[in-house]
């Protein structure tokens, strides 16, 4: 079996591939970037999501929910750990998450947890967002934990050189 990276998706992924073509035109750059890394790059990288993940996308309209969730039929589900918890409320103090949006905190616990390479997401005010990512290096650094990339879409497309 070759060694691919891993790569944990973050519930945003599922939702822009599931949801309807939007008019704005950030979110539909967005969608049409997640469909085509979806299509054209996942099959370079391990997928994993967790159950906190599961939980978000089975949120909401039950016909996007089983769109969402056909997305991820074929994703291993990371298993739930002790340690998530209490890293995630860690991650919650140390890079200033706030408590409503403490699953950003869960999934960046399990990427780092599980020690993955990278996490997928559009969540660009909790989790790819600069002064976040630099300050979970800096927290994971001086505990002696390794820190996933995170990143968009857009930044793990190949391009045509």
């Amino acid at each position: 079996m070759e060694d691919k990276p891993t790569l944990y998706v973050e519930t945003t992924i599922p939702s822009y591939l599931a949801s309807k073509p939007s008019r704005d035109i950030i979110i539909a750059a967005r969608q049409q970037t997640t469909h085509e890394w979806w299509n054209k790059e996942r099959s370079r990288f391990r997928l994993y999501i967790s159950q906190v993940v599961l939980i978000e996308i089975w949120a909401g309209d039950a016909e996007l929910a089983k769109l969402r969730t056909d997305y991820l039929r074929d994703i291993e589900v990371l298993p739930v750990a002790e340690e998530i918890g209490k890293l995630a409320q860690e991650y919650i103090s140390a890079l200033g998450i706030p408590e409503k949006s403490a699953l950003d905190a869960l999934h960046l616990a399990y990427a780092v947890a599980y020690n993955l390479d990278y996490l997928l997401t559009w969540n660009c005010k909790h989790l790819a967002h600069g002064e976040i990512r630099r300050k979970l290096k800096r927290y994971n650094d001086a505990v002696g934990l390794d820190t996933p990339e995170i990143v968009t879409p857009d930044e793990l497309m190949r391009r045509d050189e």
